[in-house]
């Protein structure tokens, strides 16, 4: 039974809070989630990636191997991406690839793993989803636009808030507590500013394409957390970090990926990936709570 009621403290917060956001923007249509965007984007992800790195208790150790766990997990949701699509006789493989590759790490992810091991799974949390931001502005941009644009990731203050902690990480050295308490605070914020988001964009994001959204949101829902699954098993990873690596293998596409489509890629490409992240989203609503489920039973 306490498993259960754990189960319940760590997912309600996170779907009510979409819930809020969903209401919102049914009641509202015309709300608008700009100020939301870029707060995250220049403000509220910046402080966040710096308090959940720097302030959390995790080494740099775990966070250097997590990056690259993860990295290999983006390397393998490629491979079943590119299989998937092309089995759907998919014309562009490139644009349509980034939400098969790219899970929400950071919108549900990141706060998920927080209420379930707490500080610690936090700093776990945020190493996966420092990668994940960094390969959106990066690999994303490129599959997108089919072109490398290095004048994205230099003008992009998640990159420079990754770099900045992983060095304080790296030669230990602490931050200031007004520094580590305004980051907190920050992030906070930023956690339930875009999980409300979510519920907002869900009300937008339309599906165009029923069969292929369903091929390609079951292949991210069943295949992540079999990937999730295989990195443990491979590297031998035990405790709460294995569990944060499975929860974070276990998102749906995110948002982030029909935020640069629809700034680089043609509209039929963008209405592709917005079906695929409503789909996967609505699916990862039944999934969710059988992985964290499984992660908490096994990966405390």
């Amino acid at each position: 039974m306490e498993i259960y009621i754990k189960l319940f403290e760590v997912l309600f917060p996170v779907f009510f809070v979409v819930g809020i956001g969903y209401y919102l923007g049914k009641t509202n249509p015309k709300i608008d989630t700009t100020f939301i965007t870029s707060f995250a984007a220049n403000i509220g992800t910046p402080a966040m990636v710096i308090y959940a790195i720097t302030s959390t208790g995790i080494n740099f150790e775990i966070f250097r191997d997590y990056f690259w766990y993860y990295l290999l997990a983006i390397a393998l949701f490629a491979l079943v991406g590119i299989f998937t699509l092309y089995l759907l006789k998919t014309k562009d493989i490139v644009r349509e690839l980034p939400p098969l590759i790219f899970p929400n790490t950071g919108n549900m992810g990141l706060p998920i793993c927080m209420f379930a091991y707490g500080s610690k799974g936090l700093g776990v949390s945020a190493s996966i989803t420092s990668l994940i931001i960094l390969c959106h502005f990066t690999l994303g941009v490129f599959l997108a636009d089919r072109k490398f644009n290095l004048n994205v990731i230099l003008k992009n203050p998640p990159f420079y808030a990754i770099i900045f902690s992983a060095i304080m990480l790296f030669y230990g050295i602490k931050l200031p507590v007004f520094v580590v308490n305004t980051t907190e605070w920050l992030m906070y914020v930023t956690i339930f500013l875009i999980l409300m988001s979510l519920g907002i964009a869900l009300t937008r994001l339309k599906v165009f394409s029923l069969t292929n959204a369903l091929i390609s949101s079951f292949t991210r829902m069943i295949i992540g957390p079999a990937i999730g699954f295989f990195l443990i098993f491979i590297f031998n990873l035990k405790g709460f970090a294995a569990g944060v690596l499975l929860i974070q293998c276990s998102m749906p596409s995110a948002v982030l990926n029909y935020l640069v489509g629809s700034i680089y890629s043609p509209k039929k490409i963008v209405d592709s990936i917005a079906s695929t992240i409503v789909v996967s989203t609505l699916i990862s609503f039944v999934t969710i709570p059988i992985v964290v489920y499984i992660a908490l039973r096994f990966f405390s």
